[in-house]
Formats: structure tokens, sequence, C-alpha cells
């Protein structure tokens, strides 16, 4: 840990640790915010924990929240609270914390509120949809003195932090270049015209703070991920979980260079995001590549998704073989060395709900979220742009290039649920 990073985390510690904490003897209540498919499953996760009570989900959709309730109650022997508006759950005194599982640009407008309403907040991955918005995000959980925990498990797996010992021990020798990767598999989506809203679906607040179009089923369930209204591409979708390895790995901040380029070459659907990456971030003596293919099934380094971390005297290949998460490390000569597949569970919900409890700093504080994110958004804006840029940590700005420097904020369009410090791009 370097002194910059040392001075965060003590920063942090020291802001929240006069909060009161959730008796022992208390059960956590948590309301879980986007229930569909990821947020039903962290609700059934956390309801699984013996001193966590599910006491409310939330959804846009009524057709998802059903579904949720029974596996919540399957789980835990009760059936939470319905509701189709976070500001009823944000009103309710009993609501000790809300885990977000929105699409993206739901994160930090459902973040800050729930800030300003006293909750403790679980959120998932990436933290913003756009790099202003994460800082905002940062701002509200030291003005209010809240936990927030970001959704990148992997800080929470005891695999990967062995791993991330192993290479701060200096036994691979002097590491200066790591290398993230995102190789999977995704749907061509093909085209669909707009229709009408499906009845149950409240698309209002579903656009909340973007821009309203038409209803189209290419542009909502899980395809959001794909338009630059709502989602962030798969580079912050899946590739900000091995930004943020191989940037906890090499120990390093936000780039003060980001080059390469990022296309969509062969989807031939709705989808604007690119399919295919290749970026290069400058961290000041040290260097993170990115490299994203989601239109092949095939691996790299027998990998899906995973890191690579390179010393003088050796790598370590972070990832998942078989299924089971671990760490192999090779020495100079290319020869594995150590094979680390215990492949125990992350630990994250666990981490969220403990430090609720302490006041103590979770494993994947929001700042550590925040700087992360901020390399997708970075790779993102070179894929839009077409154009290398230079970016200033300390202003959080990129210098130069007044068009990309724009696409650090978003447009906001007059809702309840814009973040007030936010201002338009």
């Amino acid at each position: 840990m370097n002194r910059r990073h040392f001075v965060q985390s003590a920063l942090a510690a020291s802001v929240v640790l006069g909060r009161r904490a959730v008796a022992a003897s208390d059960k956590v209540n948590l309301a879980v915010i986007g229930v569909r498919s990821r947020g039903k499953s962290l609700a059934t996760g956390f309801a699984a924990l013996p001193d966590v009570n599910v006491a409310a989900l939330c959804d846009v959709d009524e057709r998802v929240l059903g579904a949720a309730a029974q596996a919540v109650a399957q789980r835990a022997g009760n059936r939470p609270q319905l509701s189709g508006d976070l500001r009823r759950v944000l009103d309710d005194k009993t609501i000790d914390a809300v885990v977000i599982a929105t699409p993206d640009h739901w994160h930090a407008p459902a973040t800050i509120l729930a800030c300003a309403a006293g909750k403790d907040v679980y959120v998932e991955k990436p933290c913003s949809h756009n790099l202003r918005e994460g800082r905002l995000m940062v701002e509200a959980a030291r003005r209010h003195k809240r936990i927030v925990q970001h959704g990148t498990q992997s800080r929470s797996r005891p695999s990967t932090q062995r791993a991330i010992e192993y290479i701060r021990s200096g036994k691979i020798g002097k590491v200066l270049l790591a290398k993230a990767w995102d190789v999977q598999l995704r749907d061509d989506i093909g085209r669909k015209a707009d229709s009408p809203v499906p009845k149950g679906v409240d698309y209002d607040t579903w656009t909340g703070v973007a821009p309203m179009l038409p209803f189209n089923e290419n542009r909502f369930h899980y395809n959001w991920h794909w338009h630059w209204n709502y989602g962030t591409g798969d580079a912050g979708n899946d590739g900000v979980h091995q930004i943020d390895m191989a940037r906890w790995a090499l120990g390093v901040d936000a780039p003060t260079e980001v080059s390469g380029m990022g296309r969509k070459l062969f989807f031939q659907d709705d989808q604007q995001t690119p399919d295919t990456m290749n970026v290069t971030f400058n961290c000041g003596g040290k260097a993170l590549i990115f490299e994203m293919r989601i239109w092949n099934p095939y691996q790299m380094e027998g990998i899906g998704n995973g890191v690579a971390v390179y010393g003088s005297e050796g790598m370590v290949h972070i990832g998942r073989w078989g299924g089971k998460w671990g760490f192999k490390v090779f020495d100079s000569k290319g020869q594995e060395v150590l094979f680390d597949n215990a492949n125990e569970p992350d630990t994250h919900a666990r981490n969220f709900i403990d430090c609720i409890r302490s006041r103590q700093t979770p494993n994947a504080e929001i700042s550590l979220g925040h700087t992360s994110t901020t390399f997708a958004h970075l790779a993102n804006i070179v894929a839009r742009t077409g154009r290398n840029v230079k970016f200033d940590a300390k202003t959080e700005t990129i210098l130069g290039d007044a068009e990309a420097n724009r696409l650090l904020k978003r447009q906001y369009r007059q809702h309840w649920a814009t973040p007030r410090e936010a201002g338009n791009a």
C-alpha cells in the first residue's frame, strides 16, 4: 500500500468511525433496489446471512417483484415488503441500508439519495454512469458519513487477496505492468422497433435522469448495458472487475494518459458500445492494459476474464479455471511454480454488513470503486472520440480536448433524482 492509498483509507476510516453502529443483537434491515437478475441474486445472498433481514424489495417493473420476493422468502422464511418507488423505501426509518442493482444510470442518483436519507449503501459495479457522478458519490458518502461498498467482489475474495499479497511480496521482482482482459461471447441482440411500454413497467421512473426515448426492448432489460444513455458497455459492466484487480496489484491510482482504440467491429445490431477494445493506461511509471473482445467464445491464458501481472522475475495470473477462482505463478522462464485454486467464496456481502455494525472502512469503499471505474470511463471516451487523452487526476478533467472533457458528465433531463450538484455537461 503506497502512501496515497494509506492516506485515502485512513481518511475514509476517520470519517465513518464516529457513526452509531447497529447493535450486535439487532438484525440489519436491508432493502434491495432493482431485483430482476443481479439484484435478485444479491437479495437471496444477503437473506442467507443470519444477522440480516431483507425487509423490502423495490423495482419499477412489477413483473419481477414477485419472483424476487418468493426467492427471499424461500431463503429466509419472511416475505419482504414490495415497492415500485425507491423514495418510499428511503423514507422508511426502519431500513438501515440499501443494495442498488439498477441499470448504471441509476447508480449515482440512488446512492446519493440513499446517503442523504441516512442509509448505508452497497452499489453494484460500475459505481457510476459517468466520471463526474462517481466523484459526487464519494462526496455524498463523506458528507453524510455513510458506509458505501462497491460491487467489485474480488476485494473480498481470499484467493485474490493472497495473489495481491504474493505480488506485493517482491517474489516476482519489480512489477511495472499489468494486463486486464474481458474475453467472452456476448449476444448479438439484433434490431428491434420501438414498441408500447409493457404493462406493469413504470418507464418514466426507469428512464430517470436519462433523456426520454420511446420504449424499445433492445434498450430495456439487460440490453441497456449497450446504450450510452444508460450503460457503460462491457468495459464498465464486466471489465471493471479485471481493471480493479490489475490496478490493485500495481498499487496505482488514476492514469495520466490513455491511448488505444475501441470499436464496434463485429456485431451488426442495435448496440452502441464497442465489442472490441485495446486501451493502455499510463499510470506514472507503471502501465495497465485493458483488452476486450465480446464476440468470441475462447479465452486468453486459459481464462475468459482475467488479469496478468508482469514482474522482472515472474508473473501472476488471476482468474477462474474450471469455474474455480484462484491464481497461478510463473517463474522468469514461464514455468508454472504455484497454482492456488482453493476457490473460497468471496465475503463481500459479509464485509458490508460487518462494516455497517463497526463503521469500519469496507474492502471496496466507494473511493476505490470510483478510481477503478474511472479507467472504464476513460477507455469509453477514447472509444467514442477516437482520440487518445491526457487526464488530470487532481481536477478529474481531460486536458486539451473539450469534446472528450464533456463526456466526463452527462446531460440530465428534469427529474426528481437528478443530483443537485451535478449540473449538465
